[in-house]
Parts: structure tokens; C-alpha cells; sequence
């Protein structure tokens, strides 16, 4: 399977953003690495999530809708692991 990486730091609020951009990179790549599974590519955005219109995130789901990979690996500031989305159905792996 092809995941892809997708690391976002919000525009909203600097302080409130726990890992930068880069410390997600690197524990997402660890990650991916540690379970052998293979990237797909990287996607870095800087976009609140409170207002629609993330481009990357969009093209990055249509993406997965045509085949080009299976499922995202992106790092979850609330819950403190890795967020997988495989077949339109979410779940979280302890990272």
C-alpha cells in the first residue's frame, strides 16, 4: 500500500500548534519506516482547518480516489499519534 505524508500547521494560532511542521516530518517518516510502509510523497501545508479550501489536503483525497495511493499518514496534535485515513475510514495508530 501507498500512504501519503501530510503534515499542516495552522494558520490560526502559532502557540497552539504542538509539533512544527518539520518534528511531524520526522516523526511521521519514523513511523512510516518502523511499520514498512511505503510514502507515497509528502504534502506540507499552512492552512487553518477551520475554513474550507485546503488545496493540497483536496487534491491530496482526490489523489486517493484514483488509485495513486491508499491512505494518509498525518500526525494528530490532539490525540498525540498517527492518524491514518484508509478507504474513507479513519483510524488511529499509536505513534
Amino acid at each position: 500500500m501507498k500512504y501519503f505524508i501530510y503534515a499542516r500547521k495552522s494558520t490560526d494560532d502559532e502557540d497552539r500548534q504542538i509539533l512544527s511542521i518539520e518534528a511531524q516530518l520526522v516523526e511521521l517518516r519514523a513511523f512510516a519506516k518502523r511499520e514498512n510502509l511505503f510514502v507515497y510523497k509528502e504534502l506540507v501545508e499552512a492552512k487553518t482547518a477551520k475554513e474550507p479550501g485546503r488545496p493540497l489536503f483536496n487534491d491530496m483525497l482526490k489523489a486517493i480516489e484514483k488509485g495513486e495511493a491508499e491512505g494518509i499518514l498525518a500526525w494528530h496534535p490532539d490525540r498525540g499519534c498517527v492518524a491514518t485515513y484508509k478507504s474513507n475510514s479513519p483510524s488511529y495508530l499509536k505513534g
